[in-house]
């Protein structure tokens, strides 16, 4: 007979390796989790003093296996697909802190930017329909190359870029295959500088603030890495007070949300995407590293109804960054071994190096966020330092991966059969 679940523990809503700093947190103040994944083999579920293998998009399952136990509260990391549960449960139990309804109306893009639109921030040309025929002939009228992807994707599933109408019907045909809903959103492209912003909020004001550049992987829509940004004072101003907006229209009072910005070469900050929630790909670590706050950790205390400025009073003003390490492979492949790990660490201004596939792990193409297998972050006192490292790290350290599709993909053989990339070359 299984043990009973633990009584006021706090419920996190997935545990994905993402979430494993949550937990870990949590285990540091006492704090007992019981955790949420569908996934048998989910990598925080170790972290946690009891599981449930239930979808997190499923809160009355939830709510059912949680039986006679009751939670001191409920709260999610780098999740979407756990926000509706959040907010349901979060009513259910009279959690000390609810998220707003509001918010989810920014997983839908096509509502978000009608909620963008209604807070008189500049946007630019769009169109949204679960019909692949209307999509396609609203989407031919906008001014090419287009973005095509899933009105409620994440993660950059499903998302082609059209340089031409004739490409269209193939690339919604494509997002559809993504999407739950089978709607498909055509943006156009905006050309300028790809920034994120991350705020945590207290009665409506940002009180840890965080502007980022991004990098693509060549050729995709993946992040590679991410970066503190230098912006003059009065266009990070601009910026913050119009994330504040967005989140005063999506119900944000209190806690985390990142939007995806693009600064265009007009000068105009166009938001593109809006995560109404804590950020993914070790964004906290980011936070930590540049400003020493602990983002997780005010997430937590709010989560329980406690105070939590105190998490996010800097304590340095330096810069840091992450890199996300990917398969070199374009096709599935199995991990064979890790190589220059050790060099790679004792990189000046490399923080941490974090891997997340082993050896015999399955992996696949870094086309999605949810493939990557490891990650490097570094700090420093300025952008070029944190770029410096990220740069002779990423050279160093090489995931060997043996295709199980074909060879003929690989990046480079080393070896009977041993596909990594080349060592000079690095990751850019």
């Amino acid at each position: 007979m299984s043990e009973p679940l633990p009584q006021d523990a706090l419920i996190v809503l997935g545990a994905s390796e993402e979430h494993i700093p949550l937990y870990q947190q949590a285990r540091r103040r006492g704090i007992r989790t019981i955790a949420v994944d569908m996934r048998a083999d989910a990598p925080a579920f170790p972290f946690a003093d009891a599981a449930l293998q239930i979808s997190t998009r499923d809160a009355d399952a939830i709510a059912d296996a949680l039986g006679d136990a009751h939670p001191a509260g409920v709260v999610v990391g780098a999740s979407d697909a756990a926000l509706a549960s959040w907010h349901a449960l979060g009513l259910r139990y009279a959690a000390p802190y609810v998220y707003p309804k509001k918010a989810l109306a920014a997983l839908d893009k096509a509502a978000f930017h009608e909620i963008v639109a209604s807070c008189g921030i500049v946007g630019y040309g769009w169109a949204a329909s679960a019909d692949p025929d209307e999509v396609a002939a609203k989407a031919a009228r906008l001014c090419f190359p287009l973005i095509v992807k899933p009105v409620d994707g994440c993660g950059s599933k499903g998302v082609t870029r059209v340089t031409r109408p004739d490409a269209l019907p193939a690339a919604v045909h494509h997002a559809r295959a993504h999407s739950a809903s089978r709607a498909v959103i055509a943006e156009e492209f905006v050309q300028g500088r790809q920034l994120t912003i991350d705020l945590f909020l207290r009665s409506g004001k940002s009180v840890m603030t965080c502007v980022k550049d991004q990098q693509l992987v060549d050729g995709g829509f993946v992040v590679r890495r991410i970066s503190t940004a230098q912006l003059p004072s009065a266009e990070h101003g601009h910026v913050e007070a119009r994330a504040e907006r967005l989140c005063s229209a999506l119900g944000i009072v209190d806690g985390p949300a990142n939007f995806d910005l693009v600064l265009g070469l007009d000068g105009q900050a166009r938001f593109i995407e809006s995560n109404p929630r804590l950020s993914g790909d070790s964004i906290p670590r980011l936070h930590t590293a540049a400003y020493g706050v602990n983002v997780v950790g005010a997430l937590i205390a709010l989560a329980l109804g406690e105070p939590f400025d105190d998490y996010l009073v800097p304590t340095r003003h330096a810069h840091a960054g992450v890199e996300l390490i990917g398969s070199p492979l374009d096709t599935d492949g199995e991990l064979v071994a890790w190589e220059g790990v050790t060099e790679a660490r004792r990189v000046p201004g490399i923080i941490d190096v974090e891997l997340y596939a082993k050896p015999g792990d399955l992996v696949r193409p870094h086309v999605q966020s949810g493939h990557k297998i490891g990650m490097l972050t570094a700090a420093g006192p300025s952008v070029a330092d944190v770029s410096s490292a990220l740069e002779a790290a990423s050279a160093l350290i090489r995931p060997a991966v043996r295709p199980i599709a074909s060879a003929s993909t690989a990046v480079h053989t080393q070896g009977a059969g041993l596909m990594v990339p080349p060592a000079a070359k690095g990751k850019s």
